[in-house]
């Protein structure tokens, strides 16, 4: 278990002193009875609770500790936390959309190259080991958690009522095109009056724009939200079929969202493999067997997908380390696909697992999420992110609220967005 040699040292002191001395010793980083605590924040539940308990069986001297709040919660405290360099977990998750942004404060984290993470790297698909790394040789600035292959879910039960196909093959054919989608909505909407047809227009938006090489900023990181055609194509869409009250007008992530999805408000999301997890945690024992998993309009995509680092603040790197490694190991990322949360694994080896290929999501009506996911995930491409992606991104996810909240039709919500994600990547 790699120790420091400054570890053992602070240990025999703390175990030597009087009471006073040890309380002091263990203060803000171990436990009355001199183990050491290890903090993991993370955004949502990464299905980490069994793997910290196993961590902990075999690590005994180690109590770890987990900190989960909002997506966007999550990484503005991080950066709050950098910047002032104090409240840090030792372990810190990290999404895709904000890795950029980090970037360029990556010297505020420990390179895991460090401590052995170079000798992963043939574990990992390329693009995702690329990511981790900033495409900078010898630093590994986080371990890939997961990625996220898309596909739609569906309520059969909603599907059955408005005399649609229910087979998820069936299903499949009915979008092979987004236009498709919105106009298989319509249908479902001229029968069922009282559903929505998908959850809100930020999660189609994304969903689109994750199918896309390049979105908001292009191959040398400048910004093209106003000339790439696919934005206000992909935005117009989007906004247009809210308009149309296909959205359930539902913040996603929000307490709001979770009961929509429980109340069974919608009869379809974007559903990337990690979005599975979401659904079954929100919608709990009473959407089981009437949800399930069809082919995503327009042909494959990658939404998400996370990473572990640890930042310079951590006063037990190698530990925190370690314990990043483990928790994003192949038996871990494994366990965490074939469990409740279902996030689809970035690593290699995993992803070639009968097992795991054979897998089916007994909540999703015995859906071959193995086959569905994890068969396609070698092919995915990630889409460009620029440094300052978030900042331009988020203006558009904001406009369309605006359209869900019947306070701009989509041209207004469109120009809004360009002013104010002209106005934050300045």
């Amino acid at each position: 278990m790699g120790r420091t040699r400054a570890r053992r040292t602070a240990a025999a002191l703390c175990a030597a002193a009087a009471l006073l001395a040890l309380s002091a010793c263990g203060s803000g980083s171990g436990t009355a009875d001199g183990r050491l605590t290890l903090t993991v924040a993370t955004f949502s539940d990464f299905g980490y609770k069994p793997l910290i308990e196993e961590y902990e069986r075999t690590h005994p001297d180690i109590d770890v500790k987990e900190r989960i709040s909002q997506f966007d919660q999550h990484h503005n405290q991080l950066s709050t936390q950098i910047a002032s360099g104090s409240g840090a977990a030792d372990v810190v998750a990290i999404e895709e959309g904000y890795l950029p942004k980090f970037r360029a404060v990556k010297d505020k984290f420990t390179n895991l190259a460090d401590f052995g993470a170079l000798d992963r790297e043939d574990e990992y698909l390329d693009w995702k080991w690329e990511q981790g790394t900033l495409g900078t040789p010898g630093f590994v600035m986080g371990y890939g958690t997961d990625v996220g292959s898309l596909a739609i879910c569906y309520r059969k039960d909603l599907f059955e009522k408005a005399g649609l196909p229910t087979d998820r093959t069936e299903v499949g054919k009915l979008w092979p095109t987004w236009d498709a989608y919105f106009a298989t909505g319509e249908k479902f909407q001229d029968r069922v009056k009282d559903k929505a047809w998908f959850d809100s227009s930020g999660n189609i938006f994304t969903a689109m724009m994750n199918q896309t090489e390049f979105g908001f900023f292009d191959a040398r990181d400048q910004y093209v939200g106003e000339t790439n055609p696919k934005v206000r194509e992909f935005f117009m869409a989007s906004a247009e079929a809210t308009a149309d009250e296909q959205s359930a007008n539902l913040q996603p992530f929000s307490q709001q969202w979770n009961a929509g999805i429980k109340q069974g408000r919608m009869a379809t999301m974007t559903c990337p493999a990690w979005m599975t997890g979401q659904i079954a945690t929100a919608a709990g024992e009473a959407g089981a067997g009437k949800w399930d998993i069809a082919a995503v309009p327009g042909g494959g995509g990658n939404w998400g997908g996370s990473f572990l680092t640890v930042p310079k603040q951590s006063k037990h790197a190698e530990e925190a380390a370690e314990l990043a490694d483990f928790l994003t190991s192949a038996a871990a990322q494994k366990k965490i696909f074939t469990g409740p949360v279902g996030a689809l694994p970035s690593l290699v080896p995993v992803l070639e697992d009968p097992e795991v290929r054979g897998t089916k999501s007994a909540y999703f009506n015995d859906a071959p999420t193995g086959e569905l996911f994890a068969s396609s995930a070698k092919s995915l491409k990630p889409n460009y992110r620029g440094t300052k992606d978030q900042q331009a991104r988020i203006p558009f996810g904001n406009a369309l609220q605006l359209v869900e909240q019947g306070k701009a039709d989509p041209e207004e919500a469109w120009d809004k967005a360009l002013d104010e994600a002209a106005k934050n990547i300045r």
